[in-house]
């Protein structure tokens, strides 16, 4: 049965994403070996990290599930180095919108192909909405993490809006929903950096968040191709 499923999933991806999948497996295992040992939940939201990125970038609803929880992990491990700031957003609003954007994904399959999305172009409408939303949450959260002393405030907060901009385009299922992504992960990966100060452990995490940016630019390149063949 695990064999059937395993060669299932090897025609279902192509070699270059079982490439990216398995390097960054590798890489992300090899970093928690040399810098951390300890933290085992680091190792394991990053291995559903980038497994969810995987599925994604197929524009496979899986993706979003596994990033519901991704977004638990992740966000328990922000909570332990002070950066509150990501853990709200991600349990507040990552997880969340990740639940909207699965119903979404498996409402619009392509060709009732339940395991690609129907690819959608962004609307004026669309743009609008999400810049106005944007603002708002941006500046309802730079409040908040205020509040609660979050470290980095300003760079959390640019967390936030990142965040919001690539969970709103996952929902609204644009393919620039990667590029939104891939710029978070930018900015969690120079959070991560500072945080390497206090503790050498941390080196993961941001050796995470850098296989999430090569996985990210990948997912975008690929709706790009998807989109272009699904409009014929």
């Amino acid at each position: 049965m695990l064999s059937e499923k395993l060669k299932t999933l090897t025609v279902y991806f192509t070699k270059t994403e079982l490439v990216l999948l398995f390097t960054s497996v590798i890489v992300i295992v090899i970093s928690f070996l040399l810098f951390d040992r300890e933290n085992f939940l680091t190792l394991i939201a990053s291995l559903i990290g980038v497994t969810s990125l995987t599925f994604n970038a197929k524009g496979n609803p899986t993706g979003q599930l596994l990033t519901v929880v991704f977004s638990i992990f992740y966000a328990v491990i922000s909570f332990k180095f002070a950066y509150y700031g990501e853990m709200i957003t991600y349990l507040g609003m990552t997880a969340p919108m990740a639940v909207f954007s699965l119903i979404s994904w498996l409402k619009n399959p392509y060709n009732e192909n339940k395991s690609e999305v129907k690819i959608n172009r962004l609307q004026l409408k669309d743009v609008v909405i999400m810049l106005l939303s944007t603002a708002v949450v941006t500046f309802i959260f730079y409040h908040v993490l205020d509040f609660f002393h979050t470290a980095n405030i300003i760079l959390s907060t640019i967390s936030v809006t990142t965040s919001f901009i690539a969970v709103f385009l996952t929902f609204r299922r644009s393919a620039f929903y990667a590029i939104g992504y891939a710029l978070n992960d930018i900015i969690l990966i120079i959070m991560w950096i500072s945080a390497v100060s206090s503790d050498m452990s941390y080196i993961s995490v941001v050796v995470c968040f850098l296989i999430f940016l090569v996985n990210d630019i990948y997912g975008f390149i690929n709706w790009t191709a998807m989109q272009k063949r699904q409009n014929g």
